[in-house]
């Protein structure tokens, strides 16, 4: 099945439920269809055929979505792009994806126009407002309302999704129509509540990335995404309140924020029926936190963009920790549906309970591998499964938790130390706002644990009660030996903290990196 009929079947359904709503307009699914159509033959005017790779650049709005329908009707590639990166980093993703066209903010236009000598491939460049080749609108204008109806085979490629991961190495996971059909499929057979007409989900993060993934199952289901542009704590609160938002997408660090707003609990957010988090792990004193101001609808869910999105979740029925487990608020889940996950050895075997291995993950969801990278490929693939570089342990009941991942873990003396696990720690005091652990280099042990620590407004703590409360609760070796005072931790443009780079500052004098 076509996946741009998925919409023209939800507009048959529920023509004037609103599907998308931005800071600009309120779409009906009548709408959307409307000008999904007219967007894809107005691409399709302009030379654009299928599998012509067109890019998305622009703060969260509604023409993203509107994009997203076209180009499943008419057999596109869509290149989703974070409008966070540099106007630099910008260009060089158009390049490396081949990109024949792109639908940008407008602030960007000029700016990609007067570079197109470096984008020999690139067509069109068209705007969302001034500039560029073309606007947007006039696009549309050039198109007509018949449905634009292609049927691309499952393996043929759909979107070029561009993750740097936390290699800091740019690459892109080619997902193809049959993952992108596995997605609405796992996300509709979530253990978690199903989305339905009147749900109202807010994407709080750029759809061009994690939250993105979920549009397209939100429509299937009658759902409605809204756009928020940007993060803001207070704006956020208010507009759960004022739009009745029912869904939430949220990382970590956005939570640890918004559990923190003074009088948080002066806000009506009755409405929310479930709160997702994910991309990151939340210490079980935040999850605690988090649903004494939300209720029981904390679920948190496992994946990457190589994986179509979440593999495990753990369930709202999970966090209540109602069976006596309450040590399952550090898991991220069971796996779920049709994918296959394991926790391997180094002789891919899997692991026995408490065992530490790595993260193994094969079904229908799995990327094709990374474009123009065969070698990158063959690295993270290995007899269908995909090697995630994360390490876990898994208990006797399936659930999964995520130690740390491969390339951060600390050799202290010989002795593993996983940065995640002394984090955890250092959230139970009440003092820390957010906190990153890295190894350093000590000539004694080779590496020695190091936290980096931001404190709450007006709270004060010193490193002597920072190492000795580790003390209290971990093993000599995996203490802190040293404690810094940080205003904030580098965080990439979804808002997870980047270990990588508060590490580097540590090793940049240092012959070696282990």
């Amino acid at each position: 099945m076509n996946l741009g009929k998925i919409s023209s079947r939800s507009a048959l359904y529920w023509p004037r439920h609103e599907a998308v709503v931005d800071a600009y307009r309120r779409l009906t699914f009548a709408d959307l269809e409307h000008r999904a159509n007219r967007l894809a033959s107005g691409l399709q005017s302009l030379g654009l055929g299928a599998g012509a790779h067109v890019a998305l650049i622009a703060p969260n709005r509604a023409e993203l979505v509107e994009a997203e329908v076209a180009f499943y009707k008419a057999a596109m590639v869509k290149v989703p792009i974070n409008a966070r990166l540099s106007v630099e980093e910008i260009l060089r993703v158009l390049a490396d994806s081949c990109s024949q066209a792109v639908i940008c903010d407008p602030r960007l236009g000029d700016a990609i126009v007067a570079q197109r000598a470096r984008l020999p491939l690139l067509e069109w460049v068209i705007s969302l407002g001034e500039g560029g080749d073309i606007g947007y609108e006039r696009v549309l204008a050039a198109g007509n309302d018949e449905p634009v109806i292609s049927e691309p085979d499952d393996d043929q490629l759909a979107v070029l999704h561009y993750t740097s991961g936390s290699s800091g190495v740019l690459k892109a996971a080619m997902l193809t129509f049959g993952n992108r059909k596995a997605l609405i499929r796992k996300s509709i057979a979530s253990p978690t509540r199903r989305a339905g007409p009147g749900d109202v989900m807010a994407h709080v993060g750029p759809i061009t990335h994690a939250s993105g993934m979920q549009i397209m199952p939100l429509l299937a289901a009658g759902a409605c995404n809204l756009l928020v542009e940007r993060y803001d704590d207070m704006a956020l609160l208010d507009t759960i309140q004022r739009e009745r938002v029912t869904r939430l997408f949220l990382v970590p660090a956005m939570i640890n924020r918004l559990v923190n707003v003074p009088e948080v609990e002066r806000y009506d957010l009755s409405s929310l029926r479930l709160v997702m988090y994910g991309a990151a792990p939340m210490a079980p004193a935040l999850v605690e936190r988090a649903i004494a101001v939300f209720g029981p609808i904390l679920a948190q869910g496992y994946g990457a963009g190589e994986t179509c999105s979440l593999v495990t979740i753990l369930t709202e029925q999970d966090h209540l920790a109602g069976d006596g487990q309450p040590a399952r608020l550090a898991s991220c889940g069971r796996n779920y549906f049709e994918t296959d996950l394991r926790v391997v050895n180094e002789q891919f075997e899997d692991v026995r309970p408490g065992e530490i291995g790595e993260i193994v993950v094969k079904g229908p969801d799995i990327m094709k591998g990374y474009w123009q990278a065969p070698e990158l490929t063959a690295e993270v693939m290995r007899d269908g499964y995909y090697l995630t570089g994360d390490l876990a342990t898994v208990d006797e009941h399936g659930y999964v938790f995520i130690v740390d991942r491969k390339k951060e873990m600390i050799i202290s003396g010989g002795f593993n130390v996983y940065p995640s696990e002394v984090e955890q720690v250092l959230y139970r005091l009440p003092e820390v706002f957010e906190a990153a652990v890295v190894g350093v280099p000590d000539e004694q042990w080779g590496e020695a644990v190091r936290a980096v620590v931001v404190l709450k407004p007006g709270a004060t703590l010193s490193e002597a009660e920072v190492i000795e409360h580790c003390g209290r609760e971990l093993a000599g070796f995996k203490k802190p030996r040293g404690v810094d005072f940080v205003s904030e931790l580098p965080k990439n443009p979804n808002g997870k903290v980047v270990r990588r780079l508060v590490r580097e500052p540590y090793w940049q004098h240092s012959e070696r990196r282990i």
